[in-house]
């Protein structure tokens, strides 16, 4: 449980994670003692574009990322839009190119960041020119993509396997345990 909110954005009493009961059950959330808000914590919808220009998959390096992690466009969908509007501006904001056919490849869970994915595959011409917030950007043949095991790369690899290819994962190094002092 994310425990991003301290205090009632109504009132400014310091939240509590306290029990109530709800239609689901007894469920503990942050809540205010003041005004009985309550912080739902319900998971943010995330749009994912697999961007094809010229047969071609469009992957985009983050300037925050560290290393040389490539990934699909990405964004947070905004009031007023539906899935298809939000993705459609967020390739255009992210690479300037224009999407000219849209086709949903699926919804995916991504619980780290309490977030859904709602992933596309989307058909795209003009000439790449990244947003500040993107740093580099390549070009691969179907074929010839890895995919990651997180996230968005469960959604490259069904949509690689609805085109016939098989999909290969990267090999992520695994996170070793803290060093726990011996007695």
């Amino acid at each position: 449980m994310s425990h991003a909110f301290k205090f009632c954005p109504q009132c400014a009493t310091p939240l509590a994670l306290i029990s109530q009961i709800e239609d689901g059950g007894d469920k503990v959330r942050l809540r205010c003692t003041a005004c009985d808000y309550t912080h739902w914590n319900n998971p943010t919808p995330v749009l994912a574009g697999i961007v094809e220009v010229d047969g071609q998959i469009l992957l985009a390096r983050n300037a925050a990322w560290p290393g040389k992690m490539y990934a699909l466009i990405t964004g947070f969908m905004e009031a007023g839009e539906t899935p298809q509007e939000g993705i459609a501006r967020e390739i255009a904001e992210e690479t300037n190119l224009v999407t000219d056919e849209l086709k949903l490849v699926g919804v995916y869970d991504f619980q780290r960041m309490n977030q859904i994915i709602i992933a596309y595959h989307a058909v795209c011409h003009g000439e790449v020119r990244l947003s500040p917030e993107l740093v580099d950007y390549r070009m691969y043949a179907p074929q010839d993509l890895k995919c990651w095991p997180a996230g968005t790369g469960y959604a490259l690899a069904d949509w690689l396997t609805s085109r016939g290819h098989t999909p290969q994962f990267v090999e992520w190094p695994k996170r070793e345990a803290p060093a726990t002092p011996s007695t």
